[in-house]
């Protein structure tokens, strides 16, 4: 949170291309480190309620993919493009501030926990974290590791896609810019109930594949909408194609409920969001060469539908029952 913090006040103040983008790097960094901390910070403080935990706080992140897009324009219109921009690392350091509390408690010597941790490491019983099996540079050798990070990464990449070319695949087939901006809204907080629903019910289930193949289904009637029948139903195929990301809130939350241990969450998440996030990148970029080279949405739409084959694919590693510290 502070590299967060010290990277949006410094793009705000940047006179230089070359400044923006090195401030613009430092803020991505912090926030990449916060989305991989994020579900091993669930597992070790409140790992008897990680589908509720989850559910908060990957909601609170949908919520703020939408707030920065209504609220940027009409600030920078109001008081300047610095002042919002720089806006933003006010959140960096809100955030920052109860974390320093708790920092602070655990180093406590007089803190009850503090002091029984202390005690059982002096007699020779570690606790449980300490206790779970050394997992770090395992997890690219297990099956587990590879389904999560191709679920994560095939939903991210699909979702990337439709993110940067909704609009304007909606004004090419005859509506106008303001209706493809609606369909983006729509597209985007439809991801806030996946989040609100989509970790209770998979803590609930033993092996949530279902949820994937249906996440699935809903994606490939989107694509086939939008394909042959664009303006017969658009709210149908954008709702449809909003509620396939799901799987997206399911492989955080999988996270947690495939590891044993604090230790195992970090591991399996850096891992995950790492691969993953690294083959995502690619979905904007490829759909729209695709696009470009065959001048029509066909090659675009069958390479996002092997993606979301690929998706289940990695679903089918991630959702069988077991846990990444008995996979080797």
């Amino acid at each position: 949170m502070a590299l967060a913090a010290t990277g949006l006040l410094w793009r705000s103040l940047s006179g230089s291309s070359a400044s923006l983008l090195v401030a613009s790097a430092v803020a991505l960094a912090g926030m990449g480190i916060g989305n991989v901390i994020l579900p091993p910070l669930v597992k070790r403080y409140f790992p008897d309620r990680v589908g509720t935990l989850s559910s908060v706080y990957i909601t609170v992140l949908q919520v703020g993919t939408i707030l920065p897009a209504l609220l940027a324009v009409p600030v920078a219109a109001a008081a300047g493009w610095r002042v919002s921009m720089g806006l933003w690392s006010l959140l960096a350091v809100a955030a920052l501030l109860p974390w320093l509390v708790v920092l602070r408690r655990e180093r406590d010597p007089h803190n009850p926990l503090a002091r029984l941790h202390d005690q059982a490491v002096r007699s020779g019983d570690e606790a449980p974290e300490l206790a779970a099996p050394a997992v770090r540079g395992r997890v690219w050798k297990t099956g587990l590791g590879w389904g999560m990070a191709l679920m994560f990464g095939m939903t991210s990449l699909v979702t990337y896609a439709l993110f940067t070319w909704l609009p304007g695949l909606m004004v090419e087939a005859g509506t106008s810019a303001a209706f493809g901006g609606t369909m983006l809204a729509l597209f985007s907080a439809l991801g806030l109930a996946s989040a609100l629903v989509m970790p209770s019910l998979a803590a609930r289930m033993r092996n949530p594949l279902p949820i994937a193949v249906l996440c699935a289904a809903c994606h490939l009637a989107g694509f086939a909408g939008l394909y042959w029948a664009p303006l017969a139903a658009p709210v149908l195929w954008v709702s449809l194609l909003g509620l396939g990301p799901g799987t997206f809130a399911l492989s955080l939350t999988l996270v947690n409920l495939r590891t044993r241990s604090p230790a195992g969450s970090a591991a399996l998440s850096g891992f995950a969001q790492g691969v993953g996030y690294a083959l995502s990148c690619l979905g904007p970029l490829l759909f729209g060469v695709l696009h470009a080279r065959s001048h029509g949405w066909g090659a675009s739409f069958a390479f996002l539908a092997a993606c979301v084959g690929l998706m289940l694919c990695g679903a089918w590693l991630a959702c069988r029952p077991g846990y990444l510290e008995d996979r080797w």
